[in-house]
């Protein structure tokens, strides 16, 4: 396992990321996996290396959470292992069960601490932009956490790059806390944070951590053009549609995937991520696993170097594609 800062921090990140909104409770999500069947993938994640786990507080309604912090006491001592998770989704039915105001930031923070079972989290992230409350109060409350000893370091998740540069310029403007990583979409068929949010991270120094990198299991396979999907989770996921993900503008760009990945013996989600983890934006993907063949690929893919012909090829087809996440 490869081992890298996250962004400016002297906070070391395994290069890859296992992303937990899989594991957590069957009801939330006909695709999710229970305890007992969760637990060998956070077990393997740790022998292959893996040190860096992200959840949030709304992945199975906190299920998810719970579930991460039992197997990590377990398998695992805190210093060992950097865990992040997020607020802003709904955590019930109430106004102020959701967003990013203060008051929601404070309760959320302990209610995952104590789901969690850690005193503090290394990593605490807004799920996404509160239009309803002014950055100024969530920057303060952030940063009130981090001094409070709950959260190490802070982070952002999807947002639009105005939004980003808005927030960073307020801490700094305060002597608050700035955000240390962001957390987009990128992937293969979805580039659009390439034309600012990337290049705003690069010249900020922050540590990118991007999810769905194979485009919510597009770019393996699970989802072949003009199907209902090979998975459980491929067929019951509304989003793709949603997000125009796999959609026929993206079939140049699949097939070119498919057609590298033969010509190396290699799977597509390998050649997707070897494709993400060449970007020196990038520090770790998010990758999630529901088969521990999926854990090891993935960090097979950390051995795979693309030459700039075959990077050409996988990006030579891509079409633009609406913002996601920013509203």
């Amino acid at each position: 396992m490869e081992y890298c800062r996250l962004g400016r921090t002297g906070l070391k990140v395994s290069r890859l990321c296992l992303g937990t909104m899989t594991y957590g409770s069957p009801t939330w999500g006909e695709w999710i996996l229970d305890e007992e069947h969760s637990r060998p993938f956070i077990c393997r994640a740790l022998e292959l290396g893996i040190n860096f786990f992200d959840t949030a507080d709304m992945y199975s309604d906190g299920r998810s959470e719970e579930i991460l912090g039992h197997a990590l006491h377990d398998f695992a001592s805190r210093e060992e292992v950097v865990i992040a998770t997020k607020v802003f989704m709904p955590m019930g039915a109430g106004p102020n069960q959701r967003g990013l105001s203060r008051k929601h930031i404070m309760h959320a923070i302990d209610a995952s601490l104590a789901r969690l079972r850690t005193d503090y989290v290394d990593l605490y992230q807004i799920h996404r932009w509160d239009y309803d409350t002014p950055i100024e109060e969530t920057m303060e409350a952030l940063h009130d956490i981090v001094k409070t000893g709950k959260a190490r370091y802070i982070g952002a998740s999807s947002m639009f790059a105005w939004q980003f540069a808005k927030a960073q310029h307020i801490a700094d403007r305060h002597g608050w806390t700035r955000f240390a990583s962001m957390q987009p979409m990128y992937n293969l068929i979805y580039r659009e944070e390439e034309r600012e949010m990337l290049p705003l991270c690069v010249d900020q120094g922050i540590g990118v951590i991007p999810w769905s990198p194979l485009a919510r299991g597009v770019l393996a396979g699970t989802r072949p053009p003009a199907s209902e999907g090979r998975t459980l989770r491929a067929r019951a996921d509304t989003k793709i549609k949603l997000w125009s993900l796999g959609q026929q503008m993206d079939y140049p760009v699949i097939s070119a995937t498919h057609a590298v990945a033969a010509e190396r013996g290699l799977s597509s989600a390998q050649i997707a991520l070897a494709w993400l983890l060449s970007k020196p934006v990038v520090t770790a993907p998010i990758i999630g696993a529901s088969k521990l063949k999926h854990l090891e690929e993935a960090v097979a893919a950390l051995e795979i170097t693309l030459d700039e012909a075959e990077i050409e090829r996988l990006e030579d087809f891509y079409v633009p594609h609406n913002v996601v996440g920013c509203r």
